[in-house]
């Protein structure tokens, strides 16, 4: 039950964990086919298969593993700016001086 709702929750980071596992798959059977084999000529469809797919695919899991800790940092910064725009919404912070502070600040640079 927790895995299907983690799968939903967090299915690019699934998603990565899945395209990880296959690229490094791929590479693992890759090897074990070029090692089999004595001749070169019958080693390259191993390493176009298994090396350059099992490389690809394992650039695809980096990519989308990466793509999902910037969507994390997004959402982080969203909550941070939905809670400042709550907190000056309240009254309780003078926003005229956060503005002359910030103008002072790009006149001194």
């Amino acid at each position: 039950m927790k895995l299907g709702r983690w799968l939903r929750l967090a299915w690019d980071r699934a998603a990565a964990v899945t395209l990880i596992v296959a690229g490094a798959l791929a590479l693992v059977l890759g090897w074990i086919g070029v090692s089999g084999e004595a001749f070169p000529a019958k080693q390259l469809p191993y390493l176009i298969s298994g090396g350059i797919a099992g490389v690809f695919i394992l650039g695809l899991g980096a990519l989308c593993w990466l793509s999902a800790d910037l969507r994390d940092e997004w959402t982080k910064l969203d909550r941070i700016e939905d809670a400042l725009n709550r907190l000056a919404d309240t009254g309780l912070v003078d926003l005229a001086a956060g503005e002359e502070e910030q103008s002072n600040h790009l006149v001194g640079a």
